[in-house]
């Protein structure tokens, strides 16, 4: 069975990329021929290593061309680079006649479905609905904006709906999406279960994730002031990269933070960072699923985390394996931290229920349904056929 997977580029250490790369890898290695397409790689190392009978395809459209103009040359300029990655995608499944294409609910998502070959389409989303392509920010700068952000929403569910099926990380995503299209629900798996635990006895917390909008460092920066303020002894490690960084910086900088809020680069390291950690600490808006949260209780790490929409209430069990606050409520996040810090039993035993209660997601497991779903979908197909 010959698989493609539509991706914009493998560039970042986020969570979307490194599961996608262990998708890949997994699939490879059981049986598939499986190809990452990707339109801007521009010729840079994937960001997760990936095995060599994966084939990494760089139609090398490069969307970043677009940025740095003004509204109108950026609209110019997307539609002819959309020209020139239909005709390039099309090309290349006419060639390579895949039997299963799977699309990230990108810029493919536009055109896709018109494409017709005789391969099964399946969507499979990293966040939820509501934040797919960032149009949440598009509808908050006002009109023209919202009414661009309400038309691309319209005709991205219209297009979901002409999917074989559409792959959700959370029951509560699935139901935004019922009645387009067929839906399935295959959480993430762990990527790493590493033989040894933290000791939960370094005085240091962690978060990993880029600096945007989505991951609310505004409220981890409040709530670790109070934190601060009863344990100074403590600090917060924060490895990530992004957009809002000197936003970040800025606001730590303001607070007399930087000796305890330490801003690191991305690491290749990342599973030691978490085994030096004794607390997890997520202040997102929002989550498709959360794959931080599986891999630092993967480490043995209890999590305090917003309950926010939707990943971390599928992941953390409240008060046995970590614990879940008030939605954007930074005094509840603090007080999550400080419990954790004063009571050294219960983060240990939190810590270790994590590393047991984590076990649900393997790789073998959500693989499986994976590749239940491949088959169903080719044997519904053949019926029609």
């Amino acid at each position: 069975m010959k698989i493609f997977y539509i991706y914009t580029a493998l560039t970042t250490k986020g969570g979307a990329d490194r599961i996608i790369s262990n998708k890949a890898n997994y699939l490879s290695e059981h049986g598939y021929d499986i190809s990452i397409v990707t339109d801007s790689q521009n010729g840079r190392e994937p960001s997760f290593p990936l095995y060599e009978k994966v084939k990494l395809i760089d139609l090398n459209i490069d969307f970043g061309k677009e940025y740095g103009h003004n509204f109108a040359y950026r609209t110019f300029m997307y539609f002819i680079l959309m020209r020139k990655y239909k005709k390039a995608i099309k090309k290349l499944i006419f060639s390579e006649k895949p039997n299963i294409i799977i699309t990230t609910l990108g810029r493919d998502l536009d055109f896709i479905t018109s494409i017709k070959d005789r391969s099964i389409k399946i969507g499979e989303a990293h966040t939820n609905k509501k934040y797919l392509r960032n149009l949440h920010l598009l509808e908050q700068r006002g009109f023209p904006f919202n009414f661009i952000a309400r038309y691309w929403k319209h005709k991205m569910e219209k297009n979901v709906s002409k999917l074989n099926a559409i792959v959700l990380l959370t029951k509560e995503d699935e139901n935004s999406w019922k009645g387009l299209t067929k839906t399935f629900v295959i959480n993430n798996f762990v990527p790493f279960y590493p033989k040894s635990a933290s000791t939960c006895t370094n005085k240091q917390a962690i978060i990993v994730g880029r600096y945007n909008n989505a991951k609310g460092y505004k409220y981890l920066i409040e709530a670790w002031d109070t934190v601060n303020k009863r344990h100074s002894d403590w600090i917060i490690n924060i490895y990530g990269s992004g957009e809002y960084y000197d936003i970040v910086k800025k606001e730590i900088h303001d607070r007399n933070l930087e000796n305890v809020m330490i801003m690191n680069e991305p690491t290749d390291d990342i599973i030691n960072k978490y085994l030096n950690s004794s607390i997890y600490v997520m202040s997102s808006r929002y989550e498709g699923f959360g794959m931080v949260l599986l891999e630092a209780m993967a480490c043995g790490i209890p999590c305090v985390a917003f309950d926010c929409p939707h990943g971390p209430r599928n992941i953390i069990k409240n008060g046995e394996d970590g614990i879940l606050v008030k939605y954007l409520d930074s005094k509840a996040l603090a007080d999550g931290i400080c419990l954790l810090i004063e009571n050294e039993n219960l983060r240990n035993e939190m810590g270790f229920k994590a590393r047991i209660n984590i076990q649900r997601f393997s790789k073998e497991s959500i693989m499986n349904q994976w590749i239940q779903l491949f088959n169903l979908l080719s044997e519904d197909a053949y019926e029609c056929n």
